[in-house]
């Protein structure tokens, strides 16, 4: 069933007693709190505008901005190429994994807002992205016991306008992606299955909208909107799928299970187009004994890539060994690649296994293979092409039966052209190639990256943090990361740390040093205008500075400062008496 399917939430009000979450969460739509967040203003501050890299952000959510008619004419082609009723299923389905998706948004952007609140941001997201105006006429529900009950006029649905234009009034409503938002929107923060039909639709010839929402066991007939959903996933699903490595063929769960921790730890996340790209590689690539070079920046991730080429690559079971040859004297690479003999030179007392036996059967990783030296790149050459090794004063050879993959930093063929780096080992390790971009150039990762290591480090340090206050996270989506990836790990460890309990982490508990200057964007005012934002990252170095600046552009109203900083009231004037600031 897809109620059992849809994951429970986490509570939307943190740290609220039962009793007090039902007497909040039973009330009706007209008990909205005006001054509670996320108000329309909050959600139109969440949303910023970067010209200079030419992108959109809701929160940590990339946006795009299209004509109304280009998701017209993608609807009238699926409506062509499937028939209706396909096409119904398929666009209800990406409706309620967006739903699901701007309620995990809510919920980590604003952690403990009021319910009723957090429940109408999600039809104020539609009319903040000029998809619906919506009214509300009935809105009641109650976490705790699980009833919900809505009913919404919708005015001006940019979904009846594109289908009426292409198909003309007829006998069925047509608001098919916004039915399935609203259904993944309310379901995501109930955690059981609410289903939101069509009453009344201006595709049928009705002056607007109607919708009216309920748990789907509350319904006389459910099957009949059901089957549009059930092929579907969660957003938390669809994270999932894209984040757990998926296994080579002939690679059985339980052998890949059998690689250990190497299995787990290197779980690759991201979304981006050139992370796509270059996961799809590894992919293709794992089935095979070919040798791999990864390229691409320091901090890029090219060791987890090997390690997940690794996972779930035939050799799963045997051992993946590292290497970082820039770190290995060239008086001692030969012995740590190939192993010593018993008296080979002073001090060596024992026979000692080098890397590639060490590895056999499995996978050798050399980084910054580069560093080598031409007479270390001698004898890898060697060994690749004989798969014979021989240790340091031996006189027997070693078959080895090694996958090697290598990582370079530095433009390989450029190294060949000065006479820094052999051409025939270069051509070698060069049977398929992987680039792996910066950071920088795949942004719309880092909204991925940032909930992975708060979780990580979180469960690590045994502290529960609430998420990232938005100007910390919009300050993250505009930091050019000259570190890549493993800058932003250290940056969110460091907000983990610095962060109190079940506080949001600010831009003050990330860059301490002065890292970046304050990135620029545009945000819709509550007249509509885009004007100039800065998040301050670093400033002055001291957490009290950005609190002043809140204060005195909020002229000194605390609540006020406090939502701007992403805060509740009580945390910020806990932090500036703690910090003696007036």
């Amino acid at each position: 069933m897809l109620n059992q399917a849809i994951p429970m939430p986490r509570s939307v009000a943190k740290g609220v007693s039962l009793a007090e979450l039902q007497r909040r969460s039973s009330r009706s739509s007209l008990d909205i709190d005006e001054g509670a967040t996320p108000t329309l203003r909050d959600l139109a501050e969440a949303l910023s505008f970067s010209p200079d890299d030419g992108r959109i952000w809701l929160g940590d959510q990339r946006m795009v901005l299209w004509r109304s008619s280009t998701f017209g004419s993608l609807r009238a082609e699926l409506i062509a190429r499937l028939g209706q009723e396909q096409a119904r299923s398929l666009l209800t389905r990406v409706g309620y994994a967006a739903g699901a998706r701007d309620a995990e948004l809510v919920r980590r952007t604003w952690p403990g807002s009021d319910p009723v609140n957090a429940f109408h941001a999600g039809p104020q997201m539609h009319k903040l992205g000029g998809i619906v105006r919506p009214e509300a006429i009935a809105f009641e529900f109650d976490i705790a016991r699980g009833t919900f009950h809505a009913d919404f006029w919708w005015h001006d649905s940019s979904e009846d306008d594109e289908h009426i234009a292409a198909f003309g009034i007829g006998t069925e409503p047509a608001c098919w992606m916004q039915i399935g938002y609203a259904s993944g929107y309310a379901s995501a923060f109930m955690g059981k299955f609410i289903v939101y039909r069509e009453i009344e639709c201006r595709a049928t010839g009705a002056s607007a909208c109607r919708l009216v929402g309920r748990p789907a066991e509350e319904w006389e007939d459910p099957e009949l909107d059901q089957h549009y959903f059930a092929p579907g996933l969660s957003a938390a699903g669809i994270r999932r799928s894209l984040a757990a490595p998926s296994l080579a063929p002939g690679v059985s769960p339980a052998r890949q299970a059998a690689a250990g921790p190497c299995a787990e730890e290197s779980a690759l996340v991201g979304i981006s187009s050139s992370f796509s790209a270059a996961r799809h590689l590894i992919e293709r690539v794992a089935p095979t004994p070919a040798t791999v070079l990864f390229s691409g920046p320091s901090g890029a991730g090219k060791e987890l890539f090997a390690q997940t080429l690794h996972a779930i690559s035939p050799r799963a079971a045997a051992p993946f060994v590292a290497v970082n040859c820039a770190a290995i004297p060239d008086t001692l690479i030969e012995t740590e690649l190939f192993g010593v003999e018993k008296g080979a030179f002073t001090g060596a007392s024992s026979s000692r296994a080098g890397r590639f036996e060490r590895a056999q059967g499995g996978t050798l990783f050399l980084d910054e293979i580069a560093s080598l030296s031409f007479f270390a790149q001698g004898k890898l050459l060697r060994a690749l092409q004989e798969r014979r090794i021989e240790r340091v004063g031996g006189s027997r050879e070693i078959a080895v039966d090694v996958r090697v993959v290598a990582a370079t930093n530095v433009d390989l063929r450029a190294q060949v052209r000065a006479g820094r780096f052999r051409e025939d080992l270069f051509f070698r390790l060069n049977v398929f190639p992987i680039a792996l971009p910066p950071l920088k150039e795949r942004r719309d990762d880092i909204p991925l990256l940032m909930e992975a290591f708060l979780r990580r480090y979180g469960e690590q340090y045994g502290r529960r943090v609430a998420g990232f206050t938005p100007r910390a996270v919009q300050a993250l989506l505009q930091y050019d990361f000259p570190g890549n990836v493993r800058e932003l790990q250290n940056l969110i460890e460091r907000g983990v740390i610095m962060a109190g309990p079940d506080e949001p982490i600010d831009v003050v508990h990330l860059f301490r040093g002065g890292e970046i200057e304050a990135p620029q964007g545009l945000s819709p005012g509550v007249d509509g205008r885009l004007t100039e934002h800065g998040a301050r990252a670093g400033g002055a170095g001291h957490p009290a500075d950005a609190y002043r600046e809140a204060l005195v552009a909020a002229r000194y109203n605390v609540s006020a400062a406090a939502r701007e900083l992403g805060l509740t009231r009580a945390q910020l004037v806990y932090r500036l008496k703690r910090l003696g600031v007036s």
